[in-house]
């Protein structure tokens, strides 16, 4: 049975369209009445599902890349914030697609397997005692990108507060700090961002020593604080042009 709050939190995690406005009542009713969550981020959700919903949609395209397309510490990909742009992310992100295939789950999406609304739609069709494992091990991000997001004053960090709560609020303090460490660049730097686009290429081919463990396992290997994180490419913004 799919858990519908997990669906609604990938949703509300994914690039704004006109569809994705038009079914923020629905989602925002889902996440602002789900009695795991505390009140304030019950109240939290539903603003950001009615911002997300009644707002300009260029505008929202435009918050959307800004935030997480054109910041490296607020990339979506979670194997940024562990492998960065070494190879080792090319093995993580064949055992995972494997690990999606093996759950009978194939992504219908051009976004990257290990893209959050991605996994959280994976973890919709799963068994919350899987759902809690997974979303504990990977704590210490959710957290940390809590944290910058609400630096920012922005209302997606009502999402991220919810995923910590579904995982029982388990982060590592030190590993969180560690992160947080980084300090936060520029989406307007373009030319950072440029210089970080031409670091090596990450090759996500078959990895003969690539097994195929279950999700939570591989998002296990997040427990330690990096020290490097890469960029996403912006996606394409009306609101940009």
């Amino acid at each position: 049975m799919m858990d519908r709050t997990l669906k609604a939190l990938s949703l509300i995690l994914s690039y704004p369209t006109q569809d994705l406005q038009q079914a923020m009542p629905d989602i925002g009713t889902v996440l602002a009445t789900d009695p795991r969550f505390t009140p304030d981020t019950r109240a939290a959700l539903g603003q950001l599902a009615e911002t997300i919903g009644q707002g300009d949609l260029f505008e929202a395209e435009e918050s959307y890349v800004m935030l997480f397309d054109r910041s490296r510490t607020l990339s979506l990909n979670l194997f940024e914030h562990v492998h960065g742009e070494s190879r080792d992310r090319g093995g993580a992100m064949v055992s995972l697609i494997e690990a999606y295939r093996e759950g009978g789950f194939e992504p219908a999406t051009t976004e990257l397997p290990d893209h959050l609304p991605v996994l959280l739609e994976f973890l919709s069709m799963r068994p919350f005692a899987e759902v809690q494992e997974t979303l504990a091990d990977a704590a210490h991000i959710l957290d940390a990108l809590a944290t910058r997001l609400a630096r920012r004053e922005s209302g997606y960090a009502a999402a991220f507060a919810a995923l910590s709560q579904l995982a029982g609020d388990q982060a590592d303090a030190d590993a969180v700090a560690g992160m947080l460490s980084q300090p936060d660049d520029d989406p307007t730097d373009l030319a950072a961002l440029d210089a970080v686009w031409e670091e090596t290429e990450v090759t996500f081919g078959p990895d003969p020593n690539a097994g195929c463990p279950q999700v939570r396992d591989l998002l296990a290997t997040m427990d330690m604080p990096q020290n490097a994180t890469a960029a996403t490419p912006p996606r394409h913004s009306h609101a940009a042009e």
